[in-house]
């Protein structure tokens, strides 16, 4: 099996777990990264949630607890590449993330971490050598003109100059050294689109030997034009900048979740970003130290709607401290069930109600979202619903097990403000 194929086979499903960015920001530590991952081990590893991902500056020592510093500082090899922080992952005193890579995977999980596209400016700025390029260097690879607007760490990278390829390169070999399993690559899809790099990064992970899953982000403005060239390359791609606990931005992921499910394929994920739930913001980029300002039934329904989207599930929340009933959502087996769908659409939009259809382990899944800010009973017709046999009695509601009789054809239901019943025929 080759590189891009074995890829896709580690990301058959949509991938869930846990990442580092909504509680800690840049700043997240060893200890906080082994605590999170315990926990996602000892609850939530049985309903599939398998994947703990230490997200950006991991190679800052000093990042910065509530914005990026100006100037970038990070940890480097001899070649340019970054490395752990000690001061923040004991661990790696040896140069390498294989220690705390090796304490997740003894937990029965996988080890991701974020990356930023490009050449560090520091290495550039030092001018060290690229790795298995002779001559080459940080500097001379450097594309000065093509760099992040919100990060200060990197330059781009001149895809055209001797050493590009061999820089990324050594970036994922070294990654496969280290044990890692899956890799955020940051700043390609924020317009426009960097496809020479994306494409030599997912060049890279192929020769690397190691079939880590690549993640691309954050996909601000993302068209489905670029559906088969990511693809091609990547196994998940965000499809909207950074998403958080406002209701607002629940509103607008629906237009971009309706978009995108027809594009889903396995080992192919359209990504609606992270889960902002349970305690965030702890030492995070935006907002306080707070619980979720998402209500429970704003939760569910941000769950249901990237349920049947079939997007990654990346929780968010520092796990030890979430909330009991948030955690209920994330093991309703019932919904999660959703990941194997087929067919997910909407079928609906009027106004504040929205109609999902889906099929999912030969069961029938329709999801009466109820968009306004007031309570609501909702009243549908199977035919209307699309349901094949029209003659059912009863379906049930997939969020709590219970029964919702039919009668005449007829389903009625009350549903809470920015809630959802997801119901299951068949």
């Amino acid at each position: 099996m080759n590189g891009a194929a074995a890829r896709r086979d580690a990301a058959l499903l949509p991938p869930m777990g846990w990442n580092s960015w909504d509680c800690f920001g840049s700043s997240v530590t060893e200890e906080e990264v082994v605590r999170n991952a315990e926990f996602l081990a000892a609850h939530l590893a049985p309903y599939g949630w398998d994947t703990v991902v230490v997200d950006i500056q991991w190679y800052e020592s000093d990042p910065g607890h509530h914005d990026y510093r100006e100037v970038s500082q990070p940890e480097l090899d001899e070649w340019g590449r970054p490395l752990p922080a000690v001061s923040r992952f004991p661990s790696a005193a040896g140069g390498s993330f294989r220690p705390l890579a090796d304490r997740v995977h003894a937990l029965g999980l996988r080890f991701g971490v974020h990356m930023m596209r490009g050449v560090p400016r520091a290495a550039a700025e030092r001018q060290l050598p690229v790795l298995g390029a002779p001559g080459a260097t940080c500097a001379s690879i450097a594309d000065r003109g093509n760099v992040c607007p919100w990060n200060p760490d990197n330059f781009g990278v001149d895809m055209d100059s001797a050493g590009a390829q061999e820089y990324y390169d050594s970036l994922a070999a070294q990654f496969a050294q280290w044990g890692v399993d899956f890799i955020k690559l940051d700043d390609v899809l924020y317009p426009p689109v960097q496809t020479a790099e994306i494409a030599a990064f997912s060049r890279a992970i192929d020769r690397s030997g190691r079939p880590m899953v690549l993640s691309l982000s954050p996909g601000k403005q993302l068209s489905t034009a670029h559906a088969e060239s990511l693809r091609s390359h990547a196994q998940l791609w965000r499809i909207s900048d950074d998403f958080w606990d406002e209701w607002p931005q629940v509103l607008e992921q629906f237009q971009r979740a309706a978009r995108w499910a027809p594009f889903q394929r396995p080992g192919a994920w359209a990504d609606a970003d992270m889960l902002p739930f349970g305690r965030i913001g702890i030492r995070g980029h935006v907002g306080r130290d707070r619980l979720s300002r998402l209500t429970l039934e704003e939760q569910r329904t941000v769950m249901t709607l990237w349920c049947l989207l079939r997007s990654p599930l990346m929780f968010g929340g520092h796990l030890p401290d979430t909330p009991d009933d948030t955690l209920a959502l994330l093991k309703r087996l019932d919904v999660l069930a959703l990941r194997e769908g087929q067919d997910a659409r909407e079928i609906v939009r009027d106004g504040d109600l929205v109609i999902w259809s889906a099929h999912a382990r030969g069961r029938e899944y329709r999801a009466l979202f109820w968009l306004g800010s007031e309570p609501r009973m909702l009243r549908a017709h199977v035919d209307d619903l699309d349901v094949r046999d029209p003659a059912v009695a009863e379906c049930e509601d997939a969020w709590s097990g219970e029964a919702v009789p039919i009668d005449g054809g007829w389903v009625e239901v009350d549903v809470p403000a920015h809630g959802v019943r997801l119901l299951v025929f068949g």
